[in-house]
């Protein structure tokens, strides 16, 4: 009996739904929320850049977790809605690979962005008169550029070893390391006021880590006796396309310093 070698070349892709009208809505959500995506993190990279009030250590990482929730989202996105419009339904395996790379890449970086993030703010608040002198832009920049470089030999470890769990796990224990010491500093103010206007400082960072790393705990935490593949698409998309486009409403909304850098931009 023969048996017969097949190279995969391609992937079929499932989508949302089969539905052409529904298609067609979904082209229309995904076009808004791409669109979104690029208009918000780049005018708040714009901001950051133009305006010297925003040149300080956490508007540095702020303008770098735009940049990369820009491209991180463009990993996906552009193909779904191509997927969208159109009759072919397929993907190449050349196509999927580096799909799989870049966007776990961008991930990983983006994990240990945050941690950086958690870090930054940790010494604003602990030591605010050193602040500037010991986040220094030397600091900051070897702090993103680690991130890249963490983020994507750790998509190389997940390609050769599948070690998805563990590489997530580092980052996220040194950002509730920094928390830990920043909830300590905070205990040892002893007026509330001081108390809340410390805690406002680390609120955005805070509700971004929260929804980016709910999300991804519950894809890779939850046992296998729950598991959904259509609201498991649901979470995936949520921290793939949606979160980077909550990312600059999130450091923009409940930032004054932010707000007042837009008002001068559109004057």
């Amino acid at each position: 009996m023969e048996k017969n070698n097949h190279t995969i070349t391609e992937f079929i892709l499932v989508g949302f739904t089969t539905d052409p009208v529904m298609q067609l809505v979904l082209f229309v959500v995904f076009l808004g929320v791409y669109s979104g995506t690029v208009i918000g993190n780049t005018t708040l990279m714009v901001l950051i850049c133009k305006d010297s009030r925003l040149h300080t250590p956490m508007y540095f990482f702020i303008g770098n977790l735009s940049f990369l929730d820009l491209w991180y989202s463009s990993v996906y996105t552009p193909k779904i809605l191509l997927t969208c419009v159109s009759e072919e339904k397929t993907i190449s395996f050349a196509g999927c690979a580096a799909q799989f790379f870049f966007s776990g890449g961008l991930g990983y970086s983006e994990c240990y962005l945050l941690a950086a993030m958690a870090y930054d703010r940790y010494m604003a608040i602990s030591k605010p008169l050193l602040y500037s002198q010991a986040m220094s832009i030397k600091l900051c920049a070897f702090f993103v550029a680690a991130s890249y470089l963490g983020g994507f030999i750790n998509c190389y470890q997940a390609l050769m070893y599948f070690l998805l769990a563990s590489n997530v796990i580092t980052p996220a224990m040194l950002i509730l390391a920094s928390y830990l010491f920043i909830i300590t500093t905070i205990l040892r103010i002893r007026s509330t006021q001081g108390r809340l206007k410390a805690f406002s400082t680390c609120s955005s960072h805070l509700i971004s880590v929260t929804l980016y790393y709910g999300s991804i705990l519950y894809i890779y935490s939850r046992p296998r006796s729950s598991y959904s593949s259509d609201r498991d698409k649901i979470v995936s998309t949520f921290y793939t396309v949606v979160f980077p486009m909550l990312n600059p409403m999130i450091y923009s909304l409940r930032n004054k310093d932010v707000k007042e850098a837009l008002n001068k931009l559109f004057k």
